[in-house]
C-alpha cells in the first residue's frame, strides 16, 4: 500500500466517480480503476460497489476512506512542517471567509500583510459560514473566519473582532425616528435575510422567534449592499451588524437600537484542532490580531 492508492481512492470516493476523479486527478480512467482495484486486493476486500449508475463505497470502503483522509492530512501535516524548516518566511495560507466579512474589513488587511509578508501567498475562498466549518474540518482550508461561537470540541478559536446587531429600516419608514424599539414591535414587519448558507440568517431567525413571532420573510440575499439597498426602497427591514451598517453610509437607511434583548455579532478565526499550524498561518494571526 501506498501513499498514491490512498490518494487515488479518497478522490474516488469523494467525486463517487471514477470519471470526475480522474479528470481531477489528470489521470486516466482506466489507470485510476486499475490503481483501485490493485488496494482492493491487497486489502483482500472490496471497497467500491460498481453495481448500480454511480458508485458507492461499500461498509469496509467507508471504513478505509475516513482512516485514508486522517492518513494524507497527517502527510499534508508533515510536510507543511518540513516546509516551515527549509523556507521560514514563504509559504502559502488558505482562508475561508463569508462575503459579508471580507467585503468589511479584509481588504484592508490582506493588503498590509501582503507588504509585510510578500512571499506568503493568501489563497481566499468565499462561502457562507456553515460552508466554511465544513472546509476547515475537511481540511481543505487552514483557516476560516466565522461567526461565534462554534462547537469548540471541533475548533480552536481566536476571537477578533466584537459587534452588536441593530434594526435597519428605510428612512421613510414609521419606525425611522425611533431611537429604540422592543422586538415584539416588529411582528407585522416583512424582512430580509441573508440566505440560509449564513450564519446570520439563523441569527435573525431565532431572535424573531424568541420573541414570540415567526417573521414574515419577504426577500432574502447573499449580499449585504444588495440588502440595506431593498431596505431602502423600503421593501422590508433587516438586521444588520453595526459595523456592516456604518459601511453602508446610505442616507436611504436608518439605524434603530434594539431595546430588550443583546444581540451579540462576534468574529472569530476558526482552525481544525490540533492541526499543525505553518509559520504562514502563525503570522496571519498575528496580524489579524493587530487589527
Amino acid at each position: 500500500m501506498d501513499i498514491r492508492q490512498l490518494k487515488y481512492f479518497v478522490e474516488v470516493g469523494k467525486q463517487k466517480s471514477f470519471t470526475k476523479a480522474a479528470q481531477t486527478l489528470f489521470l486516466s480512467q482506466p489507470s485510476l480503476s486499475k490503481m483501485v482495484k490493485s488496494l482492493e486486493d491487497e486489502l483482500e476486500v472490496q471497497l467500491v460497489d460498481r453495481s448500480g449508475r454511480t458508485i458507492e463505497l461499500t461498509d469496509a470502503g467507508q471504513a478505509v476512506y475516513l482512516h485514508a483522509q486522517q492518513i494524507l492530512h497527517s502527510m499534508n501535516d508533515l510536510s507543511s512542517s518540513l516546509y516551515d524548516v527549509m523556507n521560514l518566511k514563504k509559504g502559502q495560507v488558505s482562508i475561508g471567509l463569508p462575503p459579508v466579512i471580507g467585503t468589511l474589513f479584509f481588504p484592508k488587511i490582506l493588503g498590509d500583510f501582503h507588504k509585510n509578508y510578500p512571499e506568503i501567498a493568501i489563497r481566499l475562498d468565499e462561502h457562507g459560514a456553515k460552508k466554511v466549518e465544513e472546509e476547515v474540518i475537511a481540511g481543505q482550508l487552514e483557516l476560516g473566519v466565522s461567526v461565534l461561537p462554534v462547537d469548540v470540541e471541533q475548533f480552536d478559536v481566536v476571537p477578533f473582532m466584537k459587534d452588536v446587531m441593530a434594526l435597519v429600516v428605510s428612512s421613510q419608514h414609521p419606525l425611522a425616528g425611533r431611537k429604540q424599539i422592543e422586538l415584539k414591535e416588529l411582528r407585522d414587519e416583512s424582512f430580509i435575510f441573508f440566505t440560509e448558507e449564513f450564519a446570520l440568517y439563523g441569527r435573525m431567525l431565532g431572535v424573531c422567534r424568541q420573541a414570540g413571532f415567526e417573521p414574515t420573510i419577504a426577500y432574502k440575499s447573499s449580499q449585504w449592499d444588495f440588502i440595506t439597498g431593498l431596505v431602502g426602497e423600503n421593501l422590508g427591514v433587516s438586521f444588520l451588524p453595526v459595523s456592516m451598517f456604518n459601511k453602508a453610509n446610505d442616507p436611504k437607511i436608518q439605524m434603530v437600537t434594539i431595546q430588550d434583548v443583546d444581540i451579540p455579532w462576534h468574529l472569530g478565526i476558526i482552525m481544525k484542532k490540533q492541526k499543525y499550524r505553518t509559520y504562514a498561518v502563525k503570522k496571519f494571526i498575528q496580524h489579524l490580531l493587530h487589527y
